[in-house]
């Protein structure tokens, strides 16, 4: 005479959405799913991520257990698949990280960035020596990237007047950067 099987009782509660045989199934089975897990992870937080995600499984497809194996063998057969997929993906995410590592880095190195640095104050202590009509027309084009037109319109002068004022600030701006030393940038 063959034994009742608990677990094939509480799987089958489960599959009708029984939420008490939900719970004793967990509780009964919660600490070998995770160890299992666990052995397979080795991370904590994941290991308890994946756990719940089984018994989550558990409690959607309860009713595809088809009792062919015991039910801890199914448990831990979820468990198993939840762990593969883990490592593959950790697996592609540490492919991704060794394709960046080798990836050249096109960003500045330190001795460019203090360069780029030095030359940015350059150019403000540059801009700051010019006139204030021929500051205020660098500042509007270049920096807030306004058209002749609205340089024109915020300032209150005509379109001609902005491209001469900018003609000059380009051409003393030029001189003062050739001064002090650093390539002005454009041509």
């Amino acid at each position: 005479m063959s034994q009742p099987d608990p677990d094939g009782d509480l799987i089958a509660r489960t599959a009708a959405k029984d939420r008490a045989a939900m719970h004793a199934l967990f509780a009964r089975h919660n600490v070998r799913v995770f160890r299992f897990l666990m052995g397979r992870v080795r991370n904590q937080a994941v290991a308890e991520e994946l756990t719940n995600e089984v018994f989550l499984d558990v409690w959607r497809s309860a009713g595809r257990y088809e009792g062919r194996s015991a039910v801890s063998t199914w448990l831990l057969a979820i468990a198993h698949n939840k762990a593969m997929s883990q490592l593959r993906k950790r697996r592609e995410d540490e492919l991704e990280d060794e394709v960046a590592e080798q990836m050249a880095d096109e960003g500045d190195d330190p001795e460019e960035s203090a360069q780029k640095r030095s030359k940015a104050q350059a150019m403000r202590e540059t801009i700051n020596a010019l006139s204030d009509e021929h500051r205020e027309v660098i500042d509007l084009v270049y920096y807030h990237e306004k058209s002749i037109r609205e340089v024109a319109e915020i300032a209150g002068i005509p379109e001609a007047t902005v491209k001469t004022r900018m003609h000059y600030a380009r051409k003393q701006l030029g001189e003062l950067m050739k001064q002090a030393g650093i390539d002005r940038g454009w041509p």
